[in-house]
């Protein structure tokens, strides 16, 4: 990817770059920025290099003294010529191929050249090149035969030698593109966690404040209904109001506060949160509120507390529902099963009946219900019955 392919979000500004970093592909004749690594690898690579042109150096014995001094000559510059292997390494691999059909002291630069070419570039690059070091080796092979071996031991040697650098490359190659792999894949898995952890607090928040302020609504509802009711009976929904409304900047307090930390910690404190126990409490916060609500509530002892938490936010979002479309209706809420059967909720109120202004929602809640008894493998129906009656009934597994 070029730096002119216009902007990216920072994630994927990473993504892409990483392959770069890891296995230095880029166009050639690019400028290579080196790190510290890079400068440590380069050092070694050309004192490699130089080793295995020190130890050709008694083969050239046997050609005229003015080739020797050129040939030296051009092994010095093919090892200084392994500088440029990060920004030209396809060329440089290739000119030094050409070189070494007739020259034994550049076969060294040309080794570490053609295995830099299978670290830095795709197979469909590093192949060829490689090849062309294997075609290259049937001249030198026949113009330059190592006296022990002849032409074909020299021919099978190079080979040997090219085919081994060249699977070194392409397997240092792959560990760098499993490095990157894994890298993509722990950054696309922090971003799944931070967005599920950003749904879980907005359908916390959904059902915490959606509870509370058709609480507040009601009591003001109260008062707007009742314009000559006793200073004393203003009183109490003015202090019901000013309670509700101050739960309900908690609540909104303590979800925030999540939500800050989970932008910057990676061990976020959580709220403290309800379990089956709390239906109690939530029943008597929506009669106070002037709900009539019948609850029938088994023993919670042995309740898991996240089968508790799913029950409780069921029960909260039926309850703000009732509140919402069916104000005044009685409302039933029903909890039963045990161990190995289950744990049903089941709330039901009278469709059609409402005293006072309907309070407006947004028709999400009882999706996020749905959502919620579906990922922790249980069911939830919804909607009017047979009856007359508006149900939301949930099944829940309870693991023994």
């Amino acid at each position: 990817m070029k730096e002119s392919d216009g902007a990216r979000a920072p994630g994927q500004e990473y993504r892409w770059a990483l392959p770069s970093v890891l296995l230095g592909d880029g166009e050639e004749g690019r400028p290579v920025k080196r790190s510290t690594r890079d400068w440590i690898v380069d050092t070694l690579m050309f004192a490699l290099a130089c080793v295995l042109t020190l130890l050709t150096l008694p083969e050239i014995s046997q050609v005229p003294e003015p080739l020797q001094a050129t040939e030296q000559v051009l092994g010095a510059l093919a090892c200084a010529s392994l500088w440029l292997r990060r920004r030209w390494p396809v060329t440089l691999a290739l000119a030094l191929t050409v070189l070494s059909t007739g020259l034994v002291l550049v076969g060294g630069a040309s080794a570490v050249a053609m295995f830099t070419v299978a670290v830095h570039r795709p197979f469909r690059i590093s192949a060829p090149v490689a090849l062309a070091n294997i075609v290259t080796l049937f001249p030198f092979a026949y113009f330059r035969p190592t006296p022990d071996l002849g032409f074909w031991g020299t021919f099978v040697l190079g080979a040997s030698i090219v085919t081994a650098l060249f699977a070194w490359g392409l397997m240092v190659r792959a560990r760098r593109q499993l490095v990157w792999s894994l890298r993509v894949q722990a950054d696309t898995a922090a971003e799944q966690a931070k967005h599920l952890e950003r749904e879980r607090i907005a359908r916390e928040m959904h059902d915490v404040l959606a509870h509370r302020l058709s609480i507040l609504s009601l009591h003001a509802g109260a008062l707007e209904f009742r314009p000559d009711a006793k200073p004393a009976e203003i009183a109490r929904a003015a202090a019901a109001i000013r309670e509700s409304a101050h739960h309900a900047l908690q609540d909104l307090r303590g979800v925030i506060g999540v939500l800050r930390h989970s932008a910057g910690d990676d061990d976020v404190p959580d709220r403290p949160q309800p379990t089956l126990a709390d239906v109690s409490t939530l029943v008597a916060e929506g009669r106070q509120a002037g709900m009539d609500v019948a609850l029938i509530l088994p023993d919670q002892e042995g309740v898991p507390d996240a089968l508790g938490r799913n029950a409780y936010r069921i029960v909260q979002e039926a309850l703000t529902n009732a509140r919402k479309h069916a104000a005044g209706a009685p409302v039933t809420v029903r909890v039963s099963g045990g161990p190995g059967d289950g744990l049903t909720v089941e709330v039901r109120n009278p469709v059609g009946v409402r005293l006072g202004p309907r309070i407006p929602g947004a028709g999400a809640g009882l999706i996020g219900l749905t959502e919620r008894a579906e990922l922790s493998g249980g069911r939830l129906e919804h909607g009017p019955r047979p009856d007359g009656d508006f149900l939301v009934k949930a099944w829940l597994p309870w693991t023994t």
